[in-house]
């Protein structure tokens, strides 16, 4: 049985991404301009108490008060707007309460099995590095899939003087200044203990006190670790794990929704799909990219028809909080073989140039000898990956909306965002994201909305979000290869859209209840 996603538009913000708070949203979606645009909200980790990663170091899931309050949530359930929130499966952050209570009281804290003892974890699996910590073997080194360069873990001091080392798949770092130790990180949960399940128990049930509809499970590909197997999404862990968790969100009225990068020839969007989950949609970017730079839609539709005849239920995107998938564009080795990808390398490796060239920022994977193995995304505003072209930018967003799914739209490309070199060099070696994350003020808004690339979008998303058409059946009109032509019909609501992707140049037709509307450019 597929969850059933709500099939209406979501827009995706920081709860400072306008105004400084979460009530700078509520202001921008109270206005005439916004009425009846979304119906859905995902509003990213910052919303809690966190304190790295720009919310995905979570301290604890109470609200950021500085950044929200309870009367935002209840005034967002009067604008009829659900919420999508997210839970970070894999890890908390050194200043959770639990981690803090195994630094005060060490073996005797109630919390001493909550994280991962990495030398426990491999003991007799490898050798003793000289500094204390236990270095895997080749065999199962290989085996490690890591987000950044060298092993991930923390060395921690517990009371009695001992070293322990946890496992921390994605930051971690220890100062020791005047003989006392500050510790930062992202330590990774055992979820082999019960108490780790209870914190989960606990969490699904506050987050559906907030009114969530759909949970985002960040980073629920790394939970499930076991000696001598992968540790991204090893299987049968890693799907056990996950219909504990669907069990615990169905008693609570929730929508899980895993978030997993993985090569389109791995088959694992097809796997969740089979199981009954819906998938994030990180290949439609890389896609329409591409279809617009090559005026080809070959790519484009071989993925609009599997979407459709696999009945693959998706959440999809341009931008995002995050970068602009490339890896998952790829095929997948198989006995020293390969399965075909979404778009050949040669052809991926055109894209990442372009948008290198066009001012983005690339985020890549390491072995556990820290030499790179991969691209992994492209950080970019979806804009400038369009090269600052209006009339791309709203005919990538037709297309969006014309594909099967709910489309999520980052508040930035919404107002047309271009590139902020300079944050992302203040961020430093880790600022490469800040390059789509710049803030907006109430009167960045206000100047926005005098911009046809700005009120153009809207008008196409208010019809998305209310047209009865997209509910019905999706057909794909044979075309030439430059041209793209899509219908949805569902009774007598029916939406086309006709472009011409050499051009840019498209035409929505809508006609619902008697009434036709047109919208294009030429």
């Amino acid at each position: 049985m597929k969850s059933d996603l709500p099939n209406r538009v979501m827009l995706n913000v920081y709860p400072d991404s306008v105004d400084g708070d979460l009530r700078g949203t509520l202001r921008m979606l109270e206005r005439p301009e916004f009425a009846e645009v979304c119906s859905l909200l995902y509003v990213l980790p910052t919303i809690f108490s966190s304190d790295l990663d720009r919310g995905f170091s979570i301290v604890d899931y109470g609200l950021n008060k500085m950044l929200v309050s309870h009367d935002d949530l209840e005034a967002l359930d009067r604008l009829g707007i659900q919420l999508k929130l997210d839970l970070v499966l894999n890890h908390l952050s050194v200043g959770s309460p639990q981690f803090q209570d195994m630094l005060e009281k060490g073996d005797e804290s109630e919390f001493s099995d909550f994280f991962i003892d990495w030398n426990d974890f491999w003991q007799g699996e490898g050798e003793f590095h000289e500094d204390g910590y236990v270095v895997p073997s080749p065999h199962h080194l290989e085996k490690l899939f890591m987000r950044k360069p060298g092993l991930p873990i923390l060395r921690v001091r517990f009371p009695d003087g001992s070293d322990r080392f946890y496992w921390n798949t994605f930051y971690q770092r220890v100062d020791v200044v005047d003989g006392e130790r500050k510790y930062l990180g992202q330590m990774d949960l055992n979820a082999t203990s019960e108490k780790v399940w209870d914190f989960y128990r606990d969490t699904i049930q506050r987050l559906s006190d907030y009114g969530a509809k759909i949970l985002r499970l960040d980073a629920f590909a790394y939970l499930h670790k076991r000696v001598g197997e992968v540790n991204f999404f090893n299987r049968p862990g890693t799907l056990d794990y996950l219909e504990r968790l669907r069990q615990i969100a169905t008693d609570n009225d929730l929508i899980l929704l895993p978030e997993i990068h993985a090569a389109y020839g791995s088959g694992v969007h097809q796997e969740l799909s089979d199981l009954g989950f819906p998938v994030y949609d990180f290949f439609l970017p890389g896609l329409v990219i591409d279809a617009l730079d090559s005026a080809d839609n070959q790519h484009l539709i071989r993925w609009i028809r599997e979407v459709t005849e696999q009945d693959i239920k998706t959440v999809n995107m341009l931008g995002c909080h995050d970068g602009i998938p490339v890896l998952d564009l790829r095929g997948e080795a198989i006995d020293g073989g390969s399965s075909d990808g979404l778009l050949s390398d040669e052809r991926i490796e055109e894209v990442i140039a372009r948008l290198l060239e066009r001012g983005g920022r690339v985020k890549n994977l390491y072995g556990p000898d820290g030499t790179k193995i991969s691209y992994y995304q492209v950080n970019a505003t979806f804009f400038s990956a369009l090269g600052e072209s209006e009339d791309r930018l709203r005919l990538a967003r037709a297309i969006q909306l014309f594909m099967p799914g709910t489309p999520q739209i980052w508040y930035l490309d919404l107002f047309a965002g271009v590139n902020d070199i300079d944050a992302a060099d203040r961020g430093g070696s880790a600022g490469h994201k800040e390059i789509n994350r710049t803030n907006l003020t109430l009167d960045d808004v206000k100047e926005g909305l005098k911009r046809r690339v700005v009120t153009d979008q809207l008008e196409m998303l208010r019809l998305r979000n209310t047209s009865n058409a997209f509910e019905g059946e999706l057909e794909v009109i044979p075309t030439a290869s430059n041209r793209l032509f899509l219908r949805w019909s569902n009774g007598e609501a029916t939406a086309s859209l006709e472009a011409d992707l050499s051009t840019s140049a498209y035409t929505i037709t809508h006609t619902q209840a008697s009434e036709q509307t047109t919208l294009s450019q030429p």
